[in-house]
């Protein structure tokens, strides 16, 4: 039998990273989750176990913490930048780095007198911040997005209309709770972003967006954020949605001799229903840039 070695590629994953940068009024905390991901020439090591040119796994989460000291770690993407030009650099063997970063957000205590406190915390909420940067030494692409962002509206949504055959037992309503956990990824057209300022500026977009219509489906809604974005922020080239539909389901009291006038709800974990679609810009004919600047035909990627 012969056998080839197809794509490979080796790393260090879940390396837990906390920076405290102190300043004379206050500390700021940064908690992050970091993956390491190298590809390159590594079939000597594969076909006949020679390890030399191999950067160990080890090393790896070394740097991730040597690289760290001094620097702003909360912006993922440049701390990402940061780590590919280091790794592609690091070893003649490796062709391409791709780092992978989860932000873990803390919330300021309050002081007494409700004065934001200067170096107590406790666990945000809203969604994780997250970003991909992968490359080689001729440049990276950018990616960026929110992860557990769990949002509801207990009314303006409804599902009508839809096919019903002989297995179709799922009542039409016009007025329902509609409950979601956003995953959401994003790409940027340039490295010419304060990426700190766009991720929240994005939450805060897609955020407004789900509440502000009513949804005849989470289809619908997916589609209403994706626009919202792509018109608030022109850096953004196209943004996917994974939108698990957390179901809240009117729960029966009548059979108790009870109404139940949209008070009290079943709340199930699964099954579940999941929608998941990219918005992106449309193509301009040739692949001509479109007025905000972003090519439409593909990605640029630098």
């Amino acid at each position: 039998m012969t056998t080839i070695l197809g794509p490979n590629n080796y790393g260090k994953s879940r390396v837990r990273l906390v920076r405290v940068a102190r300043h004379p009024d206050r500390h700021d905390i940064a908690d992050l989750t970091v993956d390491v991901a190298l590809a390159g020439d590594f079939d000597a090591a594969h076909v006949a176990g020679d390890n030399s040119g191999m950067l160990a796994t080890d090393t790896m989460r070394n740097t991730v913490y040597a690289l760290a000291r001094g620097f702003d770690v909360s912006d993922l993407e440049r701390f990402g930048m940061r780590l590919v030009e280091h790794f592609v650099s690091a070893s003649p063997k490796v062709s391409r780095a791709r780092i992978g970063l989860v932000a873990h957000p803390w919330e300021r205590l309050r002081a007494a007198g409700g004065a934001p406190h200067e170096h107590a915390f406790q666990r945000g909420s809203g969604g994780d911040r997250v970003a991909t940067v992968a490359g080689t030494a001729g440049g990276v692409e950018v990616e960026a997005g929110i992860d557990g962002l769990v949002v509801l509206k207990t009314t303006g949504s409804g599902w009508e209309g839809y096919l019903h055959d002989e297995y179709t037992s799922l009542a039409e309503t016009d007025d329902r709770i509609m409950a979601t956990e956003i995953t959401a990824r994003w790409t940027y057209g340039s490295t010419d972003v304060d990426f700190t300022e766009a991720w929240h500026a994005i939450r805060g977009v897609v955020v407004e967006a789900f509440g502000d219509h009513y949804s005849p489906s989470v289809q619908f809604t997916l589609r209403r954020m994706g626009e919202a974005v792509l018109e608030a922020r022109p850096e953004v080239e196209r943004i996917t949605f994974s939108l698990p539909n957390k179901h809240h389901l009117l729960y029966d009291l009548a059979r108790f001799g009870l109404e139940n006038d949209h008070e009290i709800f079943h709340a199930t974990d699964e099954p579940y229903g999941l929608i998941e679609g990219t918005v992106e810009r449309a193509p301009v004919p040739g692949g001509a840039p479109s007025e905000n600047g972003i090519a439409a035909a593909r990605p640029t990627r630098v």
